[in-house]
């Protein structure tokens, strides 16, 4: 089985280039199931039930998030219904929708960090309690543990090793190269990076942060323009639930 697993998609021109290149993504790589975060596909920051259609229309699978996913409310609909849209798991006991789903016979969880992200509960006890209680249990698993700190992402990957498929790492929206098959048999990186304007500040304009970290006074932050960054990593799954390998898929799409 072969997982595509894309970055964090940045406001409309993150969400054109997802339908410019992914059809031809999964032809070209025979791919099985792909899997975005979209916690900032509206607007550069929350996403809206028109901005997950057009993802799925896009041929994205499964849509996951982190601590954006509450910007705009219409959005509680959607993870409370039937559409494959999920929050982190280790949210407090209450929140609306779901941490994981099983979609074509993969488990994808949505995890979120701690550090230098908020008060939340532990992501380690958070997926180890769902690991012992998901049964049957599909051998093929995939973890967006949407994090600050690599060190973080790191100890989770670590700590996951030979239990689930793959960790891959979200949030920063900047990609980095230290994707591997851990020592047991799961695939990582610590970061996939972004779909979004590539001459920006991690898919924000540029001019508009360097003006708000000169003066320190809070200003609206739109999303870029210009050519678009597609950061993505394919990871082909064993039949034993384990990672045969993972590879970057790193390219560019105009920008809209």
């Amino acid at each position: 089985m072969k997982v595509l697993l894309i970055g964090d998609i940045i406001g409309r021109p993150g969400r054109k280039a997802v339908s410019a290149l992914v059809p031809n993504l999964r032809r070209q790589h025979g791919i099985d199931l792909v899997v975005a975060n979209g916690e900032n596909a509206s607007g550069g920051i929350g996403i809206t039930p028109p901005a997950v259609e057009e993802l799925l229309n896009s041929g994205v699978d499964v849509i996951t998030s982190g601590n954006h996913i509450w910007k705009h409310r219409e959005i509680i609909p959607c993870l409370e219904g039937g559409f494959p849209v999920i929050r982190p798991l280790n949210y407090p006991p209450g929140a609306p929708g779901h941490g994981y789903l099983i979609k074509d016979g993969v488990m994808v969880i949505n995890l979120i960090g701690r550090v230098f992200m908020g008060e939340l509960d532990c992501p380690f006890q958070a997926v180890d309690r769902l690991l012992r209680e998901v049964n049957p249990k599909p051998r093929a698993i995939v973890v967006d543990f949407h994090a600050e700190a690599t060190s973080e992402k790191g100890a989770m990957g670590a700590y996951l090793d030979g239990r689930v498929s793959a960790v891959v790492g979200t949030h920063t929206h900047i990609g980095t190269i230290d994707a591997r098959i851990l020592p047991r048999g799961t695939a990582f990186v610590s970061d996939i990076g972004m779909v979004g304007p590539r001459d920006s500040v991690i898919g924000d304009d540029a001019e508009a942060v360097v003006t708000k970290f000169l003066t320190q006074m809070p200003r609206h932050l739109s999303v870029g323009k210009g050519p678009v960054t597609f950061n993505s990593v394919l990871v082909e799954i064993g039949e034993n639930g384990k990672a045969v390998s993972i590879a970057r898929i790193d390219t560019e799409a105009a920008g809209k």
